[in-house]
């Protein structure tokens, strides 16, 4: 008995697919153009997305400007032929041979990272911790970093890394699953929390935003530190109890006077500031927990004695593993946070250069920057 079509069986011929598809490709640093790529395949656990709109993130500012995005995860060459891209939704327009979980014209945002499943941190579910990172032919795929990603018109991804998107929820919204995801993960790792703890998230950037918007909605008092008085503005809106210009205040006595002396039981870094771990173990109570989601730009001296005073537990992050970003996405869905506060500028697929002119130079204060694919590129 032959094997079932599912694209045809689930109305695969409402999408008119072509052979060749528009997609930025990146060859050198800073040097990113439109060019023709095939339409890739999708294989038998994967589905083929029309690519609706994609999320600018910081890191995809590195990966242009490095030329190197495999090289920044510490593994494989750079592809030639490369397109980046990771914070994307889309529909599905085609289903690998063993898909039926998934429908044809279904909107989803995907995840990054699809680990090996094999190795020995897959078996356990840290799969952003692959240790086979960066090695497509042992079944590794990062969309955006190590793979092609989502700066095209269509983009392979495994069901595994599919997340379903609400009918009421808009493209821009659903792209920022993903940094909600980071935050949630931050949060399970640093052991997740009990409504009434005290969080701290230093940096209201889009995952520091983010993580303002996860936590309220868990129940936690937040207080959120920055350097803007706009952007802490929309940590307010976004659940945050108190707000600490770190320019006018002093936050380490700011947040103790506020938890009555103690210290606050977390404080989630998405600043990336080199002083941000000792200023974060100087917040906690002693015994408290301080994750680490950013990247500082160079190695940062740290005070290992004062971490050992508090009993202090770091945990540092990448990524949006296990069911972080379903879980986001389903806070999202009900409402519980509202991340269009975080998006704030659109843009043609076609002008992806001036988005991340905005986003490098963060012009208008631009804090979530989306490209849409509303016509082809070629």
């Amino acid at each position: 008995m032959p094997p079932k079509d599912n694209n045809t069986m689930m109305g695969h011929n409402q999408f008119d697919i072509p052979k060749e598809m528009g997609a930025w490709v990146l060859n050198d640093p800073d040097h990113i153009e439109i060019k023709k790529k095939p339409v890739p395949e999708p294989k038998d656990d994967e589905v083929l997305l029309k690519i609706d709109a994609v999320a600018i993130c910081a890191t995809d500012l590195e990966i242009i400007s490095h030329g190197k995005p495999a090289q920044i995860e510490g593994q494989a060459p750079f592809n030639k032929n490369y397109s980046p891209g990771h914070e994307a939704m889309g529909r599905v327009v085609k289903l690998g041979a063993a898909v039926d979980d998934f429908k044809i014209g279904q909107r989803v945002a995907v995840e990054i990272h699809a680990g090996c499943s094999r190795c020995e941190m897959c078996v356990k579910g840290w799969y952003t911790s692959c240790l086979n990172y960066g090695f497509a032919s042992k079944g590794h795929k990062a969309n955006g970093f190590t793979t092609d990603g989502a700066f095209a018109e269509y983009m392979t991804n495994r069901t595994r890394t599919l997340v379903k998107v609400p009918d009421d929820m808009s493209d821009e919204e659903a792209t920022l699953a993903v940094t909600a995801g980071t935050s949630m993960y931050t949060l399970d790792v640093m052991g997740g929390l009990f409504a009434g703890q005290t969080v701290v998230v230093m940096g209201p950037g889009p995952i520091g935003l983010c993580a303002v918007g996860v936590a309220n909605a868990l129940g936690a008092e937040v207080i959120l530190t920055g350097t803007r008085d706009n952007r802490l503005e929309i940590g307010k809106k976004l659940g945050a109890s108190h707000v600490i210009n770190v320019k006018n205040d002093d936050a380490v006595k700011v947040v103790k006077e506020l938890t009555e002396g103690i210290g606050a039981h977390y404080v989630l870094d998405c600043s990336g500031a080199p002083n941000a771990v000792n200023d974060a173990s100087s917040m906690i109570r002693r015994g408290g927990k301080i994750g680490l989601a950013a990247f500082p730009s160079k190695p940062v001296e740290v005070d290992i004695a004062n971490l050992v005073r508090n009993n202090a537990y770091i945990y540092a992050t990448r990524g949006e593993g296990k069911s972080a970003c379903h879980r986001a996405m389903g806070l999202m869905a009900k409402k519980r946070f509202d991340a269009k506060l975080i998006h704030t500028h659109t843009f043609a697929m076609k002008d992806l250069q001036t988005g991340l002119k905005y986003t490098r130079e963060r012009i208008e204060d631009a804090i979530k920057v989306v490209v849409r694919n509303d016509d082809r590129l070629i």
